[in-house]
């Protein structure tokens, strides 16, 4: 993996954000002249500026993460370093050259009039907050749980370096890096029910599961428009 290290804007270089909801609002004492007309905050016109605000937040600065992370192991064959997670039922991998790390789960904060299905809101990474999407929208997959049994499973949150700063994608596990043999990967023209087709790079059959490979260029491209 990367260096945990994008180049965040810290919280207290920001331009400070009037939290009225939270003193006088739903959240506060509902002293608020506006909630008789607006009824909940999230409906009023000074929530959803101080939201604008908060997503043009993330940082603009970015680290060239660009790295070599193909390898040859020792039987030969060139592999590429890929994260592996699952959303849903559907299990897919991604370059690691693409992602900054692998974190916890943070409490996402939802935005007020967003329309974009896939813009599931902000959440805190190192002091700076970051939009946060769903992969699930974004790849057009259906939503559900694989059956886990007696297995533990931990959702996790994938940090991505796109060029306007980093964007946030939950995912229902996360399985590990591996070195996936190029050789290995086929054509996803040649697999009939591939999960999110339009942004596969490939699908190959590693440790018993059927892993589609996605673009990263294509996924990245994805979620920086859903920001528009």
């Amino acid at each position: 993996m990367a260096d945990n290290s994008l180049p965040l804007i810290a919280g207290d270089q920001l331009p400070a954000v009037d939290d009225c909801w939270n003193r006088i609002g739903i959240h506060g004492d509902k002293s608020c002249e506006r909630l008789a007309g607006h009824v909940h905050c999230r409906n009023c016109e000074v929530h959803a500026a101080a939201a604008t605000l908060l997503l043009d937040r993330y940082a603009l600065i970015r680290e060239d993460t660009t790295r070599s992370v193909d390898d040859a192991e020792e039987d030969g064959r060139e592999r590429r370093s890929t994260l592996v997670f699952r959303l849903g039922e559907q299990w897919l991998g991604i370059a690691t050259r693409s992602l900054v790390e692998v974190a916890a789960l943070n409490p996402i904060h939802s935005l007020p009039h967003q329309r974009a299905l896939a813009l599931l809101g902000v959440t805190n990474v190192r002091g700076a907050l970051v939009a946060c999407l769903s992969l699930v929208e974004l790849l057009g997959l259906e939503k559900g749980t694989e059956a886990n049994g007696e297995r533990r499973v931990v959702p996790r949150m994938l940090i991505f370096a796109s060029q306007g700063g980093p964007l946030v994608a939950l995912v229902d596990e996360v399985d590990g890096i591996h070195g996936i043999p190029l050789d290995a990967v086929v054509d996803p023209g040649r697999a009939p029910d591939l999960a999110a087709r339009q942004f596969a790079s490939g699908v190959v059959q590693w440790r018993e599961r059927s892993i589609t490979l996605l673009d990263e260029g294509l996924l990245l491209q994805a979620m920086a428009r859903s920001l528009a």
